[in-house]
């Protein structure tokens, strides 16, 4: 056996030796540029053995792993190792070249290293060869036995499977080289369990019987053993399985005993339990489905059984009272079965699963009993009598006590009823059907000793008292009525048709009639027969000044026994109409006066608003109106004076009125007076713009512009065709294309003027504007 790891290392030696040899000639051939001429200098190469070592290695450290080699033959050439197992793992001799491992190595661990010779210079540690990479593999040993992914296995397999049916499968590792079949070759074999389970190569369990029973034996421990023949030390790992049966419903339910006996008092109420069936089944909670039922006896009406499933108990309970006077005990015969159980695997039905019950009734003291479920009487209104009704009540023991009476202050919180120590119920105050129709009465008995004192059994039962209507209401409106009438109302005008009710229980025979309560009033009330009358005007022609709202008392009787007859007064509010008879005005009546607080507030709330919002669009007016004044100088106001109904559009406005005059006499000239609007001149073009800031040679009088002013006056007054009054338009800028630039006056300084205007002061009012923009000092007499 210790042969064949070092025929197999000598084989990798040659092989390697091969490989490298023919590695080195395609090297050759790869670096040899095609163009170059055929004779050229051959390229040293590296090399060595290809290097193979097996793992676990017993002799002595270090191990020889092999030699690296360079065609490089010189004295002072060095051999050195590189990469992260370089002198950690191997070492290289620097004169000969031989790799050394310096540790055992496992190839479970690491299975090949990668390392980098390099043939330096000893003096200059200068690379001879360029480095070269090779790799050093580790030979596998058998040295791994094979080992359990787990060591404790957990599997589940129903009772009573067949043969043959599979359980779980189990793995076994081993840790050496899967190429070599050998060193992996795992055989598992059952140590313990494998009279009932066997396992097979593939690690598979299955069973080998088909009487696993859960109810014998719940879980079964198995061991299972892997290992490898072929290993080095022989050894093999164990891994233990823990198998549970899974239950299946194979058992019958089994009565634990074969009679039952329960003492139970007759008070025991419908449908509460009375006492519990027991019985063995040894499957799981889950596979229990126990039904019982009264196969024998007369009782199946009288108890029924329920499935505890919980506990799977049966739970016998009583369908109806039980009485003790009546009868004293109760016997049948009982079964269990399960409905769902698997025959296939079940044992014949036993004889067991049948018993025997017992019921024995016992005396107790009950509280008393009414004769009847609840009592009903009659009591009309308005009346006092001493005996409503009564209600009895007797004890239904043996003993038969006295029975007291008395009734609940919760269901008379007024006190209008009594009840006597008999039974007799009677009322101690007159009762109203129109507040309580009814009366819900609850009367305890109690069951008294002889001494007269309370046992402390007592019953309760309900008594309902029906209060009879009596005449006792006088008719009344229907509803409440508004008329209105027109002040001017034609006579036999329908004012309203009115209707009655009462609350006393109406008949269908019930008539009401009606009548006034005056016979002196402007209307007439006519019974229509039918629970309805119409109220017309009698005369016509109502004085609103007079009264605006008339009050008319209305009659209104019934025909029952004793007849009633109430007065309802009738508001009829006089109102304005037009002429087709439709309301306009009319006086509310006082009692119908009224506004609700939510729309006084809405109203207020409205009234501030729009306060609110005047107050600041007069404000915001204001301001602006301020904002003008305070903005605007003299210089930026220029004046034209334009005919009626004419627009002012600047100095390209040949519409409006030629101030040439005005220019014309400021330099001392007087052009002659138009003759009339139509020989007005066409474009401005013909104005000479006097000079500004010159000194006056010819010094013009007031005369010449009072002159001037007069005959544009008169000819002003004259025309037909013009304005009544001047009409003054600002501009804040003539345009572009006026030769004359501005017109106005106000450009130039007054005191440059030669030309006093203080007259214009003493014709007018007319000429009031004039006189402060041309008057001494316009800038402090103006106000904007």
């Amino acid at each position: 056996m210790h042969l064949l790891p070092v025929l197999l290392a000598a084989m990798g030696t040659c092989l390697g030796l091969l490989v490298a040899t023919a590695t080195s000639a395609n090297l050759a051939q790869l670096d040899t540029p095609s163009m170059l001429p055929t004779l050229r200098r051959q390229k040293r190469d590296w090399i060595w053995n290809q290097m193979h070592i097996d793992e676990e290695k017993t002799v002595a450290l270090p191990h020889y792993v092999g030699k690296i080699k360079s065609s490089v033959n010189r004295k002072n050439a060095k051999y050195l190792l590189k990469g992260e197992y370089a002198d950690k793992v191997f070492r290289v001799t620097e004169d000969t070249g031989d790799v050394f491992a310096l540790e055992r190595l496992d190839r479970e661990k690491i299975s090949e290293y990668h390392l980098v010779a390099l043939i330096v210079d000893k003096n200059t540690n200068e690379n001879l060869e360029s480095p070269s990479s090779f790799t050093i593999k580790v030979h596998d040993v058998n040295d791994n036995w094979p080992v359990f992914t787990h060591r404790f296995f957990n599997a589940s397999v129903p009772e009573m499977s067949a043969v043959g049916t599979s359980v779980t499968h189990l793995t076994a590792v081993d840790a050496d080289d899967p190429t070599i079949a050998e060193h992996t070759a795992v055989t598992y074999e059952v140590l313990k369990g494998n009279e009932y389970f066997a396992i097979d190569q593939s690690g598979l369990i299955s069973t080998t019987t088909k009487d696993l029973d859960r109810e014998t034996k719940a879980r079964y421990e198995v061991v299972v053993e892997a290992r490898d023949a072929q290993g080095l030390r022989g050894d093999s790992g164990t891994a233990t399985v823990l198998i549970t049966l899974q239950d299946i419903n194979d058992n019958f339910p089994i009565f634990t005993q074969t009679k039952y006996t329960f003492a139970v008092p007759e008070d025991i109420r419908v449908g509460s339990p009375l006492g519990s069936l027991f019985v063995e089944d040894p499957d799981e909670p889950q596979n229990r489905m126990t039904k019982y039922s009264i196969v024998q006896g007369e009782y199946r009406d009288t108890f029924s059984i329920e499935t505890d499933s919980t506990r799977n108990e049966g739970i016998i309970k009583p369908m109806k009272p039980l009485d003790y006077e009546r009868i004293r005990q109760y016997t049948f015969t009982i079964e269990a079965m399960d409905p769902t159980i698997n025959l296939r695997y079940a044992s014949s039905a036993s004889a067991k699963n049948k018993a025997r019950v017992i019921i024995n009734i016992t005396d107790v003291d009950e509280p008393p009993t009414f004769q009847q479920p609840f009592y009903h009487f009659q009591l009309r209104e308005n009346q006092k009598k001493p005996l409503i009704g009564a209600v009895r009540a007797v004890d239904p023991d043996a003993a038969q006590r006295t029975i007291g009476y008395s009734i609940r202050r919760t269901s008379d919180k007024g006190q209008f009823f009594r009840v006597k120590k008999n039974g007799d119920i009677s009322n101690e105050k007159e009762l109203d059907r129109e507040i309580y129709p009814w009366y819900n009465l609850t009367v305890e008995a109690k069951e008294l000793d002889s001494s007269g004192t309370s046992t402390g059994k007592e019953s309760i039962v309900q008594v309902h008292i029906e209060v009879l209507d009596e005449n006792d209401n006088a008719p009344e409106f229907a509803e409440p009525y508004s008329p209105k009438v027109c002040e001017n109302a034609a006579q036999g005008k329908l004012v309203v048709q009115i209707s009655a009710t009462d609350k006393d229980i109406t008949p269908r025979n019930m008539r009401f009639r009606f009548s006034l309560g005056t016979e002196h009033s402007n209307f007439t009330l006519t019974d229509n027969h039918d629970n309805t009358a119409n109220i017309t005007v009698t005369y016509g022609q109502f004085d609103r000044e007079r009264t605006k709202v008339h009050h008319l008392p209305v009659l209104i009787s019934d025909n029952g026994r004793p007849s009633l007859t109430g007065t309802n007064t009738l508001a009829v509010t006089v109102c304005k109409c037009n002429e087709y008879g439709e309301f306009t005005f009319c006086e509310e009546v006082a009692y119908q006066v009224g506004v609700s607080v939510q729309a006084l507030v809405a109203i207020f709330l409205c009234i501030l608003t729009i306060t609110v919002i005047t107050l600041l669009i007069f404000l915001r007016r204001r301001l602006r109106k301020q904002a003008r004044a305070h903005g605007k100088s003299v210089l930026e106001i220029h004046e034209q004076l334009v005919t009626y109904n004419e627009e002012g559009g600047g100095e390209m406005d040949t519409n409006s009125y030629d101030v040439s005059v005005l220019n014309s006499m400021r330099r001392g000239g007087a052009n002659p007076p138009r003759p009339g609007l139509d020989a007005r001149p066409l474009v401005y073009a013909q104005v000479q713009k006097p000079p500004r800031r010159t000194p006056p040679t010819v010094h013009g009088g007031p005369g010449d512009m009072a002159a001037v002013i007069e005959v544009k006056k008169d000819e002003a007054d004259h025309d037909g065709g013009g304005p009544p009054y001047d009409t003054l338009h600002i501009y804040g800028y003539e345009g572009s294309e006026s030769i004359a630039e501005s017109l106005s006056s106000l450009g130039t300084d007054s005191s440059d003027s030669d030309v006093d205007y203080d007259f214009l002061n003493d014709w007018g009012p007319r000429f009031k504007m004039l006189a402060e923009l041309y008057g001494s000092d316009p800038q402090g007499d103006l106000v904007y």
